[in-house]
């Protein structure tokens, strides 16, 4: 019972033992906290409750990531997401998309690298596989983690049920395909790389697009490296560029039927077996109606005529078509003699060069 409170009308008697006190109204004695209870409030005990969880919570999330081993360091070059895994777990690219054709959960990439390939390339790929282009997801993952790339062979579509469904073998076992609604034949190549760009544009949120063959040997560390450079105008075309005469005559291979919008000489265009377009470049093809560009017989030229009339920037890069591997190679080729290399075979004889496959290639301070 509090001290403060008496039922008795009188005041005690002072004694030698007892306090005194006058004949004025008493004060209330504060109450003896070690010996008397008081009731807790409920502010209080939530508070307490609440700090409890978050202590308990904080020691599982400890004890947690001491015994999670440690990740293992990778190169990185530029922005770059799980996005192997974040692009396969949609069943289809549709759902990448919203209804007013928005694009919403595109992987965000440095570069996106698609490897051009066709129904009768299957050699070729397998050929990429043994060497510099990983042959499981989990590779191919690490690869791009590592770079800040995402490499996938692009195809079109055929109306041979056998041929699709031997790539779809292909598709189901190592998962590294992008496959575009487009008829896949060489005559549409064109319209088969307006196509592409407009997918990985939809698909993926990449820097730079590049478009490279399957009959090339690339080293993507070097490429990342190009492609991480900072550069001040926002929509570039890089590549190795040329201009050369028009071939007018229909025996030859590149002859060009449309020739004569052209003239004599070809304007300045990058080589067909790989070339780079920044985003800025790519989302203005990616919005443009097919019927809209005009297209020319060869697909390099094509793409020039395109960047001729934008405002890009022509990067000229010659480790993009280099002959034989050196340490500043990005892309090795049989350029002039053959566009892109003239053997499959040459994939792993360079492979087995150490200047070809060591990586990184670049000397730390050259990066």
């Amino acid at each position: 019972m509090p001290l403060f409170f008496h039922r008795q009308s009188s005041l005690p008697t002072t004694t030698a033992t007892s306090p005194s006190y006058s004949s004025k109204l008493l004060k209330p004695l504060k109450p003896n906290s070690a010996h008397v209870p008081t009731r807790t409030s409920l502010p209080i005990i939530v508070f307490s409750l609440v700090s409890l969880f978050i202590g308990l919570a904080g020691t599982i999330f400890a004890i947690t990531a001491l015994r999670r081993p440690a990740p293992i360091p990778v190169f990185r070059c530029g922005k770059s997401e799980d996005t192997f895994r974040a692009f396969y777990s949609l069943s289809t690219s549709r759902q990448l998309g919203d209804k007013n054709g928005g694009l919403v959960d595109r992987p965000k990439l440095l570069g996106f690298v698609g490897i051009q390939t066709g129904f009768g390339s299957a050699d070729r790929r397998a050929a990429l596989r043994s060497t510099w282009f990983p042959s499981d997801p989990d590779g191919l993952l690490r690869l791009e983690q590592a770079t800040g790339l995402a490499f996938r062979f692009v195809i079109g579509r055929s109306k041979d049920a056998k041929k699709m469904a031997g790539v779809q073998k292909e598709i189901d076992k190592y998962r590294d395909f992008l496959v575009i609604d487009v008829n896949e034949e060489y005559l549409n190549l064109p319209w088969k790389t307006l196509a592409y760009f407009k997918a990985a544009f939809q698909l993926f949120e990449a820097d730079y697009y590049v478009k490279a063959d399957d009959d090339i040997y690339l080293r993507p560390d070097r490429l990342a490296t190009l492609l991480a450079k900072e550069r001040t105008h926002s929509q570039t075309y890089i590549g190795c560029m040329k201009k050369g005469p028009v071939i007018t005559d229909p025996k030859m291979k590149w002859y060009e039927k449309s020739g004569h919008l052209i003239g004599n000489e070809y304007f300045r265009h990058a080589y067909g077996p790989i070339y780079v377009l920044s985003a800025e470049v790519v989302a203005s093809l990616a919005i443009a109606r097919n019927n809209s560009l005009r297209m020319f017989s060869n697909e390099d030229v094509t793409i020039g005529s395109w960047m001729l009339a934008m405002n890009v920037n022509h990067e000229d890069n010659r480790a993009l078509c280099d002959p034989r591997c050196t340490p500043t190679s990005i892309a090795v080729w049989d350029i002039p003699k053959c566009s892109g290399l003239c053997k499959a075979s040459r994939l792993k004889e360079l492979h087995a060069m150490s200047m070809c496959s060591k990586s990184p290639t670049l000397h730390p301070d050259d990066r």
